[in-house]
């Protein structure tokens, strides 16, 4: 064995020994998802739009809810390639995996504020999101029979999205373009009520799309969705690994 190798091998257990405690320490909790969404853009004037969407969370090829989410938002646009908005979604996540809270649904008012903005590279298109979120998400005693909201805990999170997107049969995406799209999105938590999951989430998506006309578009593929649990069971923290199909139909109405 080469000098160099060695010295590799010998840089490389440390690293190795670290991941295996890591891996320990860790409950896995492996599930698979579908997602299905609308999002809606319909502009009022040449800058201001408003957002509508609704996202349809199942576990289980469709059978069981993993989680509800309905957003609304108005956007000021810059120009074709930046523009802000202020928004607000409820969200309803309901129990699943082997690690769930308990048998109740816990609801969530999120207020949201994000800007985007793209860059072009020959027929290459990053789209780039920024969004910084207000969570209030309800405090529900999991050991009574009935659901009821006690109270609610407030969180800040903070989600950086990245999405390529590569004409395949046209020099840019327009009607009748097929397109592939790959896509990753980190989530942070912070601030005072962050429990364990300051690593909230990662994302990672590959998907192709179809722009049918100029209002109309659809993406569908598949998504990786690596999510930590707020709270600690037996003293581990808990990693759910879900993976699944993912399908967006979108509608953009100009004026």
């Amino acid at each position: 064995m080469s000098k160099l190798m060695k010295t590799f091998l010998c840089s490389l257990l440390p690293v190795l020994a670290m991941s295996s405690n890591l891996s320990a320490q860790r409950i896995q909790d492996k599930n698979s998802i579908a997602w299905l969404s609308s999002i809606n853009n319909i502009y009022l004037s040449k800058k201001i739009s408003l957002l509508a969407e609704y996202s349809w969370r199942r576990k289980d090829a469709y059978t069981n809810w993993q989680q509800s989410l309905a957003r609304c938002g108005v956007q000021y646009n810059f120009n074709n390639d930046m523009s802000v908005l202020a928004g607000y979604g409820f969200i309803i996540t309901y129990p699943y995996g082997g690690y769930a809270a308990g048998p109740h649904h816990i609801p969530e008012h999120r207020f949201f504020e994000q800007f985007i903005w793209n860059e072009y590279h020959g027929r290459v298109v990053v789209n780039h999101r920024l969004r910084l979120e207000q969570r209030l998400i309800g405090k529900v005693d999991q050991k009574l029979a009935d659901f009821e909201v006690k109270d609610y805990n407030y969180l800040n999170r903070l989600r950086y999205q990245i999405r390529v997107m590569v004409p395949l049969n046209t020099k840019k995406i327009q009607p009748k373009s097929v397109y592939l799209i790959a896509y990753d999105e980190l989530f942070i938590g912070f601030g005072s009520n962050v429990n364990q999951n300051v690593f909230d989430q990662n994302r990672l998506g590959l998907q192709v799309g179809y722009q049918i006309s100029k209002p109309w578009k659809v993406e569908a593929g598949f998504m990786n969705q690596t999510l930590q649990q707020a709270a600690l069971v037996n003293g581990k923290q808990v990693y759910q690994y879900n993976n699944g199909p993912f399908a967006a139909v979108y509608y953009t109405l100009k004026k």
